[in-house]
């Protein structure tokens, strides 16, 4: 008998950023019951799964990715009873909560820190990475993700421990057998409440070089990468096979792993359902793709043939082994439309374009909040309006090394994390909150806000919306196969799916020109075909040729064999 398909092959995910997307109370924090009041809003787009963000307690040294209290719901966004309503309410309307899962770290302000950084003979030493110091320098030369190196000094103990961000963000220790018990039963804690899953932070760190070598250095910053000794660890299939086996096999569950510097190959170990890892990663490979070799601040413009070819390999590495999930924008990435779209005169039809191009692949697509409105990047005029760790310090780090403060903020504008947390746009004067927003809104919010959207058909919500559907609808989206055509082409991203039945051909056009499409290139079956979707009104078909005019996309269905 055929086993039933997973019900989150067929489900769009929606994540929110509790802190930007609806405030309640005009704190001018965004919060559960923000969340709650616009959970019709959500229904009405179609999404079946919410991913949410940290709402744990946490100082918000990096905006709640530092949890101090992993039982305990961060009194800005309310209580464990508004959370626990926000599960009900979604339930109601068919929609899942899949929680954000920390655990590669805490903050410096956990119990658990505190007690282990009291003494050397403290139970909780081991729950933490300690060594002692070479001398006068660190353990060894690794440089933390977010600047400066990975190892702080601490006076009491007289030695250092690791932080591969923050250092209000200590790395955990896995090794530890009482420390992975302690997070299985938090696991537990919140299954029990009803959740609907786990999105893994930064889960393939967890497993580190148990040797910590140094790593090699090739930037001016002078520390080494460690990242060959903490990415894919030794013991990370072990670590996620305990979990699965202690936890998650225990439930009907959704598990992505955010997965930094994870191939194809090993992505086909995590989300190959016989070994019980997770049902499916993120990749970062594509979102690398308009940054130079060194860092993600060193903007290049995108190369659509790289981009196809990159997503070609992760559609043909996983199909029928394991799973993908689909992306273009997170709480961590700019937005899309700003960034391999065009945000002023084609801003609709090329956002249009990018979610068209992106649902249609196999796997399960992650919408984040507004990007189904076309919100924007942001320019702040001054940098005391940025709140991103990260961005804050790049900027001070690059400053010291004599760089412009111009040329600083172009990377900013194009790569910041704040492009993705200023406030969702609900009415054309904001409607996010009554008081002053904890971050500056984006002025555009008079012409591109929910309510205007609903409002009009044609807007991109209700692209949105069609494509949500279309995938409940047609089997060919979850199982079709996948087939690159015209690899080579600057400008147009031509792709089939097939299954033995049918033929879908999806032409995303991503420029501003108009392209010439010669039909018979794209061989298809010899049937009248029906388009699906599109940006535009129905392809301009001129003969055995189709004009794709600047960011247009559609989708035309096809049987096959008749």
């Amino acid at each position: 008998m055929k086993e039933m398909e997973p019900w989150w092959k067929r489900s769009v995910v929606y994540q929110i950023y509790p802190r930007s997307f609806m405030d309640s109370n005009g704190d001018g924090v965004g919060d559960l019951q923000g969340i709650i009041s616009k959970m019709d809003y959500l229904k009405k787009l179609g999404i079946g799964i919410i991913w949410l963000s940290p709402v744990y307690d946490s100082p918000n040294d990096d905006n709640g990715y530092d949890i101090r209290d992993y039982q305990t719901i961060m009194q800005e966004f309310g209580t464990m009873q508004d959370f626990e309503q926000l599960i009900e309410e979604a339930k109601q309307r068919d929609i899942r909560i899949v929680m954000d899962l920390v655990v590669n770290h805490t903050s410096d302000e956990h119990a658990w820190f505190v007690e282990s950084r009291s003494s050397k003979d403290s139970n909780y030493r081991d729950y933490y990475i300690w060594r002692d110091g070479k001398g006068a320098q660190p353990p060894n030369n690794w440089g933390s993700i977010f600047s400066g190196p990975a190892w702080e000094k601490d006076e009491l103990t007289d030695s250092y421990y690791l932080h591969l961000f923050s250092k209000k963000q200590p790395d955990l220790n896995w090794e530890h057998g009482p420390l992975r018990n302690n997070i299985f039963d938090m696991m537990t804690f919140w299954l029990e409440k009803g959740i609907g899953g786990f999105r893994m932070d930064v889960i393939n760190f967890i497993s580190k070089d148990e040797k910590l070598p140094d790593g090699e250095i090739h930037h001016e910053q002078g520390y080494g990468d460690g990242s060959t000794y903490f990415m894919n660890g030794p013991k990370i299939h072990t670590y996620l096979r305990e979990m699965n086996e202690k936890v998650l096999s225990r439930y009907d569950v959704l598990t992505v792993g955010e997965m930094p510097g994870a191939s194809t190959e090993d992505a086909r170990i995590y989300t190959n359902p016989e070994n019980q890892e997770v049902n499916m990663i993120f990749t970062f490979e594509h979102m690398n793709l308009d940054s130079g070799p060194n860092e993600k601040w060193d903007v290049r413009p995108l190369e659509l043939v790289a981009l196809k070819r990159n997503l070609e390999k992760w559609q043909h590495a996983l199909h029928e082994v394991g799973w993908n999930s689909l992306y273009w924008n997170n709480h961590d990435q700019p937005r899309v439309v700003s960034r391999f779209g065009e945000d002023g005169a084609f801003r609709e039809v090329s956002a249009k374009m990018l979610a068209i191009c992106l649902h249609m692949l196999q796997g399960t697509p992650y919408i984040y909040q507004g990007e189904e409105l076309g919100m924007t990047n942001v320019k702040f005029d001054s940098l005391s309006e940025y709140r991103d760790i990260e961005t804050l310090n790049m900027y001070k780090e690059k400053r010291q090394q004599g760089i412009a403060h111009e040329t600083i903020m172009s990377s900013i504008y194009a790569k910041g994390r704040d492009n993705a947390r200023t406030p969702m746009q609900w009415t054309s004067n904001g409607g996010f909150t009554t008081g002053t927003p904890w971050i500056r809104m984006n002025t555009n919010t008079s012409f591109i806000n929910a309510e205007q959207a609903i409002a009009d058909p044609s807007s991109i919500f209700y692209t949105y919306q069609r494509l949500i559907q279309l995938r409940k609808i047609h089997a060919i989206i979850t199982h079709g196969s996948f087939q690159l055509l015209l690899p080579d082409h600057p400008d147009l991203f031509v792709y089939k799916r097939q299954t033995a039945e049918e033929e879908w051909l999806i032409v995303n056009n991503f420029s501003e020109k108009t392209n010439q499409l010669v039909w018979k290139e794209c061989n298809l079956p010899q049937t009248k075909g029906n388009i699906m979707i599109a940006n535009y009104d129905s392809p301009k078909l001129e003969g055995d040729m189709v004009e794709v005019r600047p960011y247009e996309s559609f989708v035309i269905a096809f049987e096959r064999g008749k």
